[in-house]
């Protein structure tokens, strides 16, 4: 079965046919690194790593870059808030973003490129629409003329003349046209700035994505990803500079996530509602977010609260436990089908445009099935794995990173021995009161006839 997927270009679902066979090129827009990354932006990261993990499962070779928005006001600002230089202040988000993505269990991308190490692609990019009249140049500054590009608004499906009437009031009158977007800024006092043609600057927010798509995958690209609070103007005008400077139509498919919403609203910096992703991480694990990701649609707003959060562990904790070693005996035909049928209705649930939550539902049925065979007392290994196999496709960690009480683990085995001591000398009180007090721990002991065994909660 081919995989769908819906593409707000055409708001519809669409059969994925790729430029080259069995490659998927693939750009997500990442954040603009002036402070720290929030749940928000770890939803993004989730959704398109998922969908990478489903196509590298489906057999594809996927070529995945991401960027760093490096410069920009908001980080000027807040550097000069902090006295430090720019892209420094940049650098230390950069690092820190990385570690979280790492900790949520997300392959890295092929590329990263920054804005700041495109300079020479962009300001070429930008002499290159000049000379074909879709640039102008005004006192150092350089805007995009949208007059110039007929089908300009059917990303989001504007039109040009309703944009003008609602434009703000104090537009730049230097401009053309209100919606005319900067492509270059002129230099100010104190600002990070690179030489070019018309004086000293730095580039416009938007025509760094096309730069770095042009640079790393080409003047055409497959998949084109983001949170649907880019479709305008970011994406929007993404397409007016790339297929007015190419001529041929940018990005085959245009993917957006639906934003992450605390107490009904968006998720923002600039709204100061949020939750950043260290904040999460020191109280979660990331496979939390990532099974609240999972349980939801991606085009869908995703609510945050602790009770989300609940019910995301315990659905974790249902899949881990079903992992848990069992016991030897015979293998179940019925099993084995289950298996099977688990796997097909896996794939038709992802094939239709990445449905992670009716795929999810499949995996707990197995997770079922498995415990029903533990307690029949059946071989259960064959159906462990295929479960094993399909929650790493998700990206799941069939176990609680090691990272959480790595430290405390020889004394928690110290502990569980003398509690062993305790109940042969019959001495249940105390034995109970070692259980119990790991427990308030997290930390869960289980007897069986092959002995003490002991897991994270």
């Amino acid at each position: 079965m081919a995989i769908k997927l819906y593409n707000t270009l055409t708001r519809q679902k669409e059969v994925f046919e790729p430029l080259q066979p069995g490659k998927v090129s693939m750009y997500v827009c990442g954040p603009t690194v002036y402070s720290k990354a929030h749940v928000g932006h770890a939803m993004s990261a989730l959704v398109f790593d998922i969908i990478r993990r489903y196509f590298l499962y489906r057999g594809y070779n996927v070529m995945h870059v991401m960027n760093y928005t490096d410069v920009d006001d908001k980080i000027i600002q807040r550097a000069n808030q902090e006295g430090i230089d720019p892209i420094k202040l940049a650098e230390r988000y950069i690092e820190e973003y990385r570690r979280h993505v790492a900790d949520l269990n997300c392959l890295p991308a092929t590329h990263y490129p920054r804005a700041t190490q495109e300079i020479g692609q962009i300001i070429s990019m930008i002499q290159n629409l000049g000379e074909n009249d879709y640039a102008y140049a005004v006192e150092g500054d350089v805007y995009f003329r949208v007059t110039k590009d007929q089908d300009y608004g059917k990303l989001s499906g504007r039109k040009l003349e309703d944009m003008q009437a609602g434009a703000r009031i104090g537009v730049d009158e230097r401009k053309e046209h209100p919606m005319d977007f900067a492509l270059w800024k002129s230099a100010k006092p104190g600002e990070p700035a690179w030489d070019s043609p018309w004086g000293k600057g730095r580039p416009g927010w938007h025509i760094e994505c096309s730069a770095m798509n042009l640079h790393h995958l080409g003047e055409q690209i497959d998949i084109h990803g983001g949170g649907n609070d880019l479709i305008f103007p970011h994406h929007e005008n993404e397409i007016a500079q790339s297929e007015s400077l190419t001529g041929k139509p940018f990005a085959r498919y245009w993917v957006h996530n639906g934003m992450m919403q605390l107490a009904g609203q968006k998720m923002s910096k600039s709204l100061g509602n949020l939750v950043t992703i260290e904040e999460f991480l020191a109280a979660h694990e990331g496979d939390a977010l990532r099974m609240m990701v999972l349980n939801s649609s991606y085009r869908n707003p995703l609510t945050f609260g602790e009770d989300v959060i609940a019910q995301a562990e315990s659905a974790l904790e249902r899949l881990r436990n079903a992992l848990r070693p069992a016991s030897g005996g015979q293998a179940s035909p019925e099993l084995q089908q289950q298996v099977e049928a688990t796997r097909r209705a896996f794939e038709e649930c992802m094939d239709d445009d990445f449905n992670s939550a009716g795929a999810l539902g499949y995996l707990f049925e197995l997770a079922r099935t498995i415990n029903q065979g533990k307690d029949a007392g059946q071989d259960v290994a064959g159906a462990q794995a295929a479960l094993r196999e399909l929650m790493t496709v998700l990206g799941l960690r069939t176990e609680k990173p090691a990272a959480q009480g790595a430290a405390a683990a020889p004394f928690i085995e110290l502990l569980i021995e003398m509690r062993r001591e305790l109940r042969a000398q019959k001495l249940w009180a105390l034995s109970d009161l070692v259980r119990d007090r790991l427990a308030a721990l997290n930390v869960v002991i289980e007897d069986s006839k092959q002995g003490t065994t002991w897991r994270w909660k």
